[in-house]
């Protein structure tokens, strides 16, 4: 039964990635409240669940590891998550020497962009079946909270790639959540490897949320991104 659920789940985020070129509705300036709504949401999902979440992979990790110094580990693991989505965001936006101003990124570049995405894509996909909480609710909080940051997310990678974008990289990121679904229904690891995974990925999800409203030429909204994060926050409280 979860195999089916999870299966579904990860077909959405696949079809998300397929189909944000038709979301119309949010490629405006100043920021489509939508857009700023779903990156509350992300954020609340990071505070009010990421964070926590990481405290029991912690321990986890100490209980496979010793006492000591292992169980900072998990931490360390999300510094690295976001340090590396930043090294790579920094990438993309600093001009090769030579470059036109408006030449975009060279072709190396964007495959390492997407490369890396589709990496983070399909880790998003594996821990749909391998998490540390198990039951409906829970995977529901996930997939929801997943799908709109793949929303903000799929925006800003069109936006920085255009037509490589619509042309490539939407197909890659989709086959990417598809197979870490598959790969977590064939494969069984140790909690403590899923505890890494999910700390590496808790450091991307929280770059890649911030820098998605940050940018002062997003024009981002407040006020749908702090409903955003309320209502989500409401949500998850709730369970």
């Amino acid at each position: 039964m979860i195999e089916i659920v999870t299966g579904i789940m990860a077909l959405a985020f696949a079809a998300i990635h397929l189909l944000i070129g038709l979301a119309r509705f949010i490629d405006v300036v100043p920021r489509s409240q939508w857009l700023s709504a779903a990156g509350g949401a992300a954020a609340s999902y990071i505070f009010l669940h990421v964070l926590p979440e990481l405290a029991s992979h912690q321990e986890t990790i100490r209980e496979a590891f010793g006492t000591g110094r292992a169980e900072m580990a998990v931490y360390c693991v999300s510094l690295l998550g976001l340090l590396t989505f930043y090294g790579l965001e920094r990438m993309v936006r600093t001009p090769v020497e030579g470059d036109r101003p408006d030449a975009g990124s060279g072709r190396g570049v964007f495959w390492i962009h997407i490369g890396s995405f589709a990496l983070y894509n399909a880790l998003i996909g594996y821990l749909l079946v391998h998490r540390e909480e198990e039951g409906l609710l829970p995977l529901a909080t996930y997939f929801v909270a997943m799908a709109l940051h793949f929303t903000s997310n799929d925006y800003g990678l069109r936006k920085d790639h255009s037509r490589a974008y619509d042309h490539t990289a939407r197909f890659v990121l989709a086959a990417a959540v598809v197979a870490g679904w598959a790969l977590g229904i064939a494969t069984d690891v140790p909690e403590w490897v899923v505890g890494v995974l999910f700390a590496f990925l808790a450091g991307g999800v929280v770059l890649n949320v911030l820098k998605e409203e940050l940018p002062e030429e997003r024009q981002s909204r407040f006020v749908p991104f702090g409903l955003g994060a309320l209502a989500y926050a409401a949500l998850l409280l709730a369970e």
